[in-house]
């Protein structure tokens, strides 16, 4: 069973009159890899800098072990940090950059060795030790502050957005490598990113920042399959949104009629709503079907008769915009097969499945049940 390995009470950061963390709350496990997440100027890298010490907070703890920290410098806290420009020693070798926590401790060469020895095969870098940062690619560059930053056994790893200064081919290979990285170290890790797709392919828990203040704590099936309030819906990617009603409740089961014209319906996901209630309605892109007119379907509810605006060709991808019931445009993400391929005009019907419907309260202020 996991146990605590961070915990922040109440943790407040302020800059003269402006509040940029408000009372956050969270306990990360041991072991686990915990994302924070949100748009620029959200407060995630001000809450990383005062779990590593580089930021002194205004109000709350900071708990690691049960053992407060707060107040700790940086070097006694025990954690290790990575920021995205990989902060490397360019004057010093992949070993001695490996190796200079290390040799801080003080700790036999043969040690040193070993640990090093370990730390590059396990980052894939063994027979890089005598070349300089300058003659290594940027993974390279990454994985050599990743190997340096846990070569001391740090309890928490820490980092800051490690993946936004490379390309996006070399972005999705380092993502699934750090993830396994983390896996086999078991090290607790907080990452930080404003990529919505990053917090969700590599976390075990979600927590979403919205100005300062926490929107959702949650495992990525949660948060995006659950969005707690609208903005989380709306940073997590879910489009085609939909004013609309809420017409009948049945079981497991709600129908919205919309402004547009039409109704849809949706299942309940851990919230309570009732007849006439004003809702927000999101329709995911990637749970739409789209096929000819004339195809048959065994689909009762959510089946419109539509034709297709526009089509985009992004290799594994089809990206349509279609018009359906009361001239509203919807965004369609398709797997490319030759099935999903139109051209601008084509004559279709559309369908989506309840599950693939998010409804949230119109209040903007409204709360995912707990």
């Amino acid at each position: 069973m996991l146990t605590s390995a961070l915990q922040l009470v109440d943790l407040t950061k302020r800059y003269g009159k402006l509040t940029v963390v408000s009372q956050v709350n969270v306990t990360i496990k041991s072991g686990e890899f915990f994302s924070l997440v949100g748009p620029s100027g959200s407060g995630k890298t001000t809450i990383l800098r005062m779990i590593a010490g580089l930021t002194t907070p205004a109000n709350g703890s900071i708990l690691l072990d049960g053992k407060e920290i707060t107040g700790l410098a940086p070097e006694q806290r025990g954690l290790g940090l990575v920021f995205q420009n990989y902060a490397i020693f360019p004057h010093l070798n992949v070993y001695d950059n490996v190796a200079f926590g290390l040799k801080l401790r003080h700790l036999s060469e043969s040690h040193v060795q070993t640990k090093v020895h370990d730390l590059l095969d396990r980052v894939g870098l063994l027979g890089y030790e005598k070349k300089y940062p300058h003659q290594l690619s940027g993974g390279e560059q990454q994985r050599v502050a990743l190997a340096r930053a846990v070569a001391p056994n740090p309890k928490v790893l820490l980092l800051d957005e490690p993946l936004s200064a490379l390309d996006k081919k070399l972005r999705e290979e380092m993502k699934f490598w750090l993830r396994s990285f983390q896996e086999d170290l078991t090290t607790t890790t907080i990452y930080v990113t404003h990529d919505q797709s990053e917090a969700l392919s590599l976390s075990d828990h979600v927590l979403v920042l919205n100005a300062g203040r926490v929107e959702q704590i949650g495992t990525p099936q949660e948060i995006y399959e659950s969005p707690a309030s609208m903005f989380v819906a709306d940073f997590m990617g879910l489009t085609n949104r939909f004013e609309g009603t809420v017409t009948t409740i049945d079981d497991n089961q709600v129908q919205v009629r919309l402004t547009v014209g039409f109704e849809v319906t949706a299942t309940i996901r851990n919230r309570t709503f009732e007849v006439g209630q004003p809702v927000n309605v999101f329709v995911k892109p990637e749970a739409i079907s789209v096929m000819e007119s004339a195809a048959s379907t065994t689909s009762t509810v959510n089946s419109f008769e539509g034709s297709i605006l526009q089509s985009s060709y992004e290799g594994a991808l089809l990206r349509h915009k279609a018009l359906v019931v009361g001239n509203q445009q919807i965004d369609i993400y398709a797997i490319n097969t030759s099935e999903n391929r139109f051209t601008e005009g084509s004559k279709v019907r559309i369908c989506w499945e309840p599950a693939g419907v998010v409804v949230i309260g119109a209040n903007k202020n409204e709360r995912l049940e707990e």
